[in-house]
């Protein structure tokens, strides 16, 4: 087993894009500082930090080698697979290692963790393969709002807000299919139609426009100063596009912006139980 081609395969740049809702969820979803050192959230975090990124980029990247043959991302950053027997058995077994979660999580919690496996595995893999399918390659990729969610239950014992789901399902949304748009000519020279192949690039930065917009709407609803934070993201968008920035670079600036607003969003939930 090559822990390293592994290491590079669960994109250690975005393991916060799942990790990060699970702080968030349990900061604010905690009555208490103690109740976040136990060992549910513990494993939470330790699940979604590593194993769930191997989980669902492995999917992808298992049942994308053809496509990815001609992706220019695959060279250094991220990994190409190229066929090793032993990835998906170790795909399968994170994926086996979240439904052993379910045993630790209040009933409530159940729907998030098993709708983002079964996300998870259908954005990528047959028959369903939702990133072929435009708006619902998108829509799925709410798939990142629920580890979130999941983590909120385990330590409140109730559902989540639900503008905070669907606020953070539409900056899901917005963030994937910004993440598609360096993949436009690589995809459509593999023949795979996606929201950002159908709409082109212009369009494409309107739509995303458009998810942040109505995300930070969402949790302004909930918390003002929320909703102010999230319309970080529109705003970057317009500068990106006013800049002149060549997207292929933009997009791996998103981890930064991504960890500041999730680490602004997850203190002051932290500071209250403080």
């Amino acid at each position: 087993m090559d822990w390293r081609y592994l290491l590079t395969l669960s994109r250690p740049r975005f393991w916060l894009y799942l990790a990060g809702p699970v702080l968030v969820g349990l900061a604010w979803g905690a009555d208490s500082l103690t109740a976040l050192l136990v060992p549910v959230p513990l494993a939470l975090v330790a699940f979604f930090l590593l194993p769930a990124n191997v989980f669902l980029y492995g999917v992808n990247d298992v049942f994308d080698r053809d496509v990815d043959a001609e992706n220019p991302k695959k060279e250094g950053r991220e990994a190409r697979y190229t066929g090793a027997s032993w990835v998906p058995w170790v795909v399968a077994a994170c994926a086996a290692l979240g439904l052993a979660l379910l045993a630790l999580l209040p009933q409530a919690a159940w729907p998030y963790l098993v709708g983002f496996l079964l996300l998870g595995a259908a954005y990528s893999a047959p028959p369903l393969r939702f990133k072929t399918t435009p708006l619902l390659d998108s829509a799925s990729n709410g798939l990142y709002a629920l580890p979130g969610a999941a983590a909120y239950v385990a330590v409140a014992g109730h559902h989540p807000p639900a503008l905070a789901l669907l606020g953070g399902w539409l900056w899901t949304m917005g963030m994937h299919t910004f993440s598609a748009v360096p993949d436009i000519e690589s995809d459509r020279a593999a023949g795979i139609t996606t929201t950002a192949t159908r709409l082109g690039n212009t369009r494409t930065y309107w739509y995303c426009a458009v998810c942040w917009l109505a995300a930070a709407l969402a949790w302004g609803l909930l918390a003002p100063l929320a909703g102010v934070l999230f319309l970080t993201y529109p705003v970057f968008l317009l500068a990106i596009r006013l800049g002149d920035v060549d997207v292929a670079r933009a997009y791996w600036w998103f981890p930064v912006l991504n960890t500041l607003c999730g680490m602004t969003l997850t203190l002051p939930g932290l500071w209250r139980l403080y």
